[in-house]
């Protein structure tokens, strides 16, 4: 299983707002080359987005559903790559202090990644995350600060993974 957490440098509804916009998918999540929302009710339960990834001539396209939710506090996603299989992740937002801890877990659930899930895999998964939550840092602490934020000093970024 693999499970990677990131300290980002806003309140958890700043977070949460970025998860809950399907229309920034793209911005913060590794892989797809291009999404799109199917409907207009993310992250409502059983809501998708549509993704292409493209690897050299190559070019698949796939979903990602969501399969639970808990405003604002938690999501987890069933990404549905067609003959790859799927996988489970699992974003957690808790409060840290003024900032907010952002816990990914993700694991395969079927098709080859769950036949052949090991410590390799693993180790992939968390090369994939580390990037997917600076990505996801960068797009929230970017966000322009609310009011209340504003008075608020910006520390350094030493604790990032």
């Amino acid at each position: 299983m693999a499970v990677r957490h990131r300290l980002i440098r806003r309140p958890p509804a700043a977070v949460w707002a970025v998860l809950a916009d399907g229309s920034r998918y793209g911005e913060w999540v590794v892989g797809p080359d291009e999404s799109r929302q199917d409907g207009s009710d993310w992250p409502g339960l059983g809501s998708t987005i549509e993704y292409t990834v493209s690897l050299g001539p190559w070019s698949g396209t796939g979903k990602t559903i969501v399969r639970d939710v808990e405003p604002p506090r938690r999501i987890e996603l069933e990404a549905d790559s067609g003959r790859l299989g799927t996988a489970r992740i699992a974003i957690e937002i808790r409060p840290w202090g003024e900032d907010a801890l952002v816990i990914v877990d993700e694991h395969p659930l079927r098709g080859p990644g769950g036949h052949l899930h090991n410590a390799a895999l693993d180790a992939l998964l968390q090369l994939r995350h580390r990037r997917m939550l600076r990505r996801l840092a960068d797009v929230v602490e970017g966000t322009p600060r609310s009011t209340g934020e504003a008075t608020r000093t910006h520390r350094g970024s030493s604790s990032r993974a």
